[in-house]
């Protein structure tokens, strides 16, 4: 009895294990596939892990939606067993569809089509074949699709991204390009290809120059044990490790040596410093070990520290800005660093920066040649910006039209010195030293040494009696500040009124006691706005200032980050920003004092008949606003990005001079802020979000001028863009009004349409506006709201743009209805 018990219970384990393996398979089956038939699809069917993907026969590599975010996704290849799910190959690498509705079909016709969640194409084949049959992940990672022969039609290894894997031939006309980020899949700067001159090469193809720089760019062809000669221009990786090139360039991975029995997996990327690389997965911990690189000195890759920038090693790579130069914007070394001068032909010293050099853009090469004369050659050319000098035996002079590349080494044998006015060579600010891989400030850097003719002993010791003299003047000042300020109000008993009165004028912003703000604003009776931050409340303080009181909600700091960050704030200052005059903190109670703003928020007087702006305020809006956001960017002593560009943060004065409320409050953030886990936190309002939220991308101030681009076409056309309307002839469907407008837009640009202002415009202005300032307030909202955010300007262009077409309009166009 016992016997047959225990072999029913056996019985019934076998079965159990049999069925949870015909499940697990059927689950297999069911989710992956290892074709893709022709009229079928690969769709993205929610954010779990239902996914339809197609998977290579020996489960080495998966082809199918693949997403850095919770609402972008590109049509991908990548390996399976590595960690982070390594992607090779990217069809859409540089327009993302959206989670809903995105699928890619293989339609009869034998195109291979990705299409977004409105219907439109964002990525298809060259292909137009009858006798298409199926699609299929080959053991090698390539994607193919085949006719009912089995022979190839269109292959994925044609179309290199950024990766070449073993036995995918790399020929004349194809390309590697580096991604934009190490999360960012979009095109880089960095180029991996076949030259003209039958050469492999890497090259930096920027917005402002390309420059080659590997291979050595100071040797010769042969030198570099290449050969021009053989044009066949052919290149592949093999499952060993090993690289070989029609140049004659060969080298192996540095595990190439394992027995040939061990497969392991490889691949060769260009990576977005611009390195070339070659890397090996780590089957059992699934990551990736570098094998070989092209590159052994970042400071060697161009383009990295962007136009005057230097490069240098302290002892990891970092960018940096000669004297008198800052950067462009920190968050963004490719642009390089800008002066903070006015350059002349008249009145030109030179700054020496010693082993410091920058490649190409040469004038004038000469040798032998005196530092005088080399000096001269520079002085006498308006073009020249600087020339550097170095003794290699005979001296050399090269002059520079303009300075890129810039690398500092203790091994470069000479100086640059830089062309700047006699009044900025006297008064030299130090170098700014800025890490590249994280992109934050690290601190002032010392000075750079100042050129011999300009540094005698006796210069330092008259410098040392100036600033001894310049101490003494300034104590005796404070002494006098002292006593005077005892004298006044001690001795002769201002009136307390009066001494508020100057502490005001001294201290504008200052701390305020929760009862006070009670008080002021009548036990938060009067409503005056509602924030994504809390709810505003109109008050009067004690001396009669009329200010609106911002209750906080959930704040996370304690009372020292919280006054730490709100006084920062407080410092910032500019007309079209809404000045903060204090805070209350108290326990549970955070509070914000701000200057009270006549005319209420943008909004009001641009969504409303009865309210609605003239074409006189609203270009003045526009203008405001884009000033005030790039004071943030790029001016303050604090660099602010907002995070919520909207009209309800747009307020207008009595004037209708717009001022910008909440900034900072978001958080506030240091240009390059990347990746903290507070700001990832944050989310601007729905409609006005940049992707980069999306796509859980590093922030920078370019999700400001997304907004900023959604609001600026807003006040163009006078209705809400950002607001999602429902419906299409297949279903309900999400669809933003802000792409049927910029859809719309583009259309009418490109078909030249006469009327195209018009059509955009507000039709509640009648016509009364200025079509060229309408035009070019669209043609900036458009740029400004481009999916990709190296594509959209920073706002200090915005500014100069807009105020290249102010001008004062006519009076019946400018009333305000």
């Amino acid at each position: 009895m016992v016997q047959n018990q225990i072999a029913i219970m056996r019985n019934q384990t076998t079965l159990f294990f049999l069925l949870l393996f015909v499940f697990i398979s059927l689950s297999s089956v069911f989710s992956t596939r290892v074709s893709l038939t022709k009229g079928s699809s690969l769709t993205v069917r929610d954010a779990s892990n239902t996914d339809d993907f197609l998977t290579s026969p020996d489960n080495t590599f998966t082809c199918g939606f693949y997403s850095l975010g919770t609402n972008a996704y590109w049509f991908s290849i990548w390996f399976t067993n590595s960690s982070e799910r390594t992607v090779v190959w990217t069809a859409n690498r540089d327009n993302p569809v959206n989670r809903r509705g995105s699928r890619l079909t293989l339609r009869n016709n034998g195109v291979m089509v990705l299409t977004d969640f409105d219907g439109s194409t964002a990525w298809e084949t060259n292909t137009t074949i009858s006798d298409v049959d199926r699609a299929e992940l080959l053991d090698t990672g390539n994607l193919v699709i085949r006719d009912y022969g089995g022979n190839i039609l269109w292959q994925s290894f044609d179309f290199p991204t950024d990766t070449l894997l073993p036995q995918q031939l790399f020929t004349k006309g194809k390309t590697l390009v580096s991604r934009i980020g190490p999360q960012i899949f979009g095109s880089g700067s960095f180029v991996f290809f076949f030259d003209s001159d039958n050469l492999l090469k890497l090259i930096y193809d920027g917005p402002e120059i390309s420059s080659l720089y590997w291979p050595n760019i100071g040797r010769s062809i042969f030198e570099n044990g290449r050969t021009s000669y053989n044009s066949s221009r052919i290149a592949v990786l093999d499952d060993m490790g090993t690289f070989s090139s029609s140049d004659q360039l060969q080298f192996s991975a540095s595990d190439s040596d394992i027995s040939s029995h061990v497969r392991i997996r490889r691949r060769l990327t260009l990576d977005y410093d611009g390195v070339a690389r070659v890397s090996s997965l780590n089957e059992s911990s699934g990551f990736w070990n570098v094998t070989w690189q092209a590159v052994a000195k970042p400071c060697e890759i161009h383009g990295v520290c962007g136009r005057n920038g230097i490069c240098a090693y302290t002892p990891e790579p970092r960018c940096s800005c000669p004297p008198n130069y800052e950067p462009t914007n920190i968050s963004d070394w490719s642009q390089g660093c800008k002066p903070i001068f006015q350059r002349s032909c008249s009145d030109s010293e030179f700054v020496e920066l010693s082993h410091v050099d920058y490649y190409g853009f040469d004038l004038n090469f000469s040798r032998p040649i005196s530092y005088e004369d080399c000096r001269q050659l520079c002085l006498g050319d308006c073009r020249c910006q600087g020339f550097s000098y170095r003794l290699t035996g005979e001296a050399v002079c090269f002059t520079k039209s303009a300075l890129f590349n810039g690398f500092r080494s203790v091994d470069f044998p000479g100086s640059i010195y830089l062309r700047v006015p006699r009044s900025s060579a006297q008064t030299l600010r130090p170098i700014l030293n800025v890490s590249r891989l994280d992109c934050g400030i690290n601190g002032q850097g010392k000075a750079v040494v100042l050129p011999n003719t300009y540094d005698t002993t006796n210069q330092r010791f008259n410098w040392v009696y100036l600033y001894s003299f310049a101490s003494a003047i300034g104590v005796l000042e404070v002494v006098v500040l002292v006593a005077g300020w005892w004298f006044l109000f001690r001795k002769h008993g201002l009136s307390s009124s009066m001494e508020d009165g100057y502490r005001a004028i001294s201290n504008q912003f200052r701390s305020f006691s929760y009862n006070e703000l009670r008080s002021a604003t009548g036990k938060f009776k009067e409503v005056a706005g509602q924030g994504g931050f809390g709810s505003v409340y109109k008050g009067v303080l004690t001396d009669e200032r009329v200010v609106a009181v911002k209750k906080l909600g959930d704040v996370v700091q304690g009372e020292e980050e919280f006054w730490a960050e709100v006084s920062t704030i407080g410092k910032i200052n500019h007309m079209n920003l809404a000045r903060m005059w204090g805070y209350c903190s108290e326990r549970k109670h955070k509070l914000l004092v701000y200057e009270y703003v006549e005319n209420g928020s943008l909004d009001k007087h641009l969504f409303l008949n009865k309210t609605f702006l003239g074409w006189k305020e609203r270009f003045k809006v526009a203008m405001g606003t884009a000033k005030g956001l790039a004071y943030l960017h790029h001016e303050c002593l604090e660099w602010v990005i907002h995070c919520d560009v909207k009209p309800e943060n747009i307020l207008l004065d009595g004037d209708f001079e717009p001022k910008i409320s909440d900034f900072g409050l978001a958080k506030l953030c240091q240009r390059g802020y990347h990746g903290s886990s507070e700001l990832s936190r944050i989310r601007g309002t729905k409609g006005y979000m940049a992707p980069e939220w999306a796509m859980n991308l590093p922030i920078t101030a370019k999700v400001d001028v997304y907004g900023y681009g959604v609001m600026i076409l807003e006040i163009v056309k006078g209705i809400r863009l950002s607001s999602w309307v429902v419906g299409d002839s297949h279903g309900v469907e999400e669809v933003p009004g802000l792409i049927k407008f910029v859809r719309m837009a583009k259309e009418k640009m490109q078909n030249g349409e006469d009327s195209w202002v018009e059509d955009l415009a507000d039709p509640r202005l009648e016509g009364k506006f200025d079509r060229n300032q309408a035009a070019m307030m669209i043609k900036v909202g458009l740029s400004c709201v481009e999916d990709d955010r190296r594509k959209r300007p920073t706002m200090e262009s915005v500014v100069q743009v807009l105020a290249e077409c102010e001008e004062e309009l006519p009076l019946h166009i400018s009333d305000t209805t």
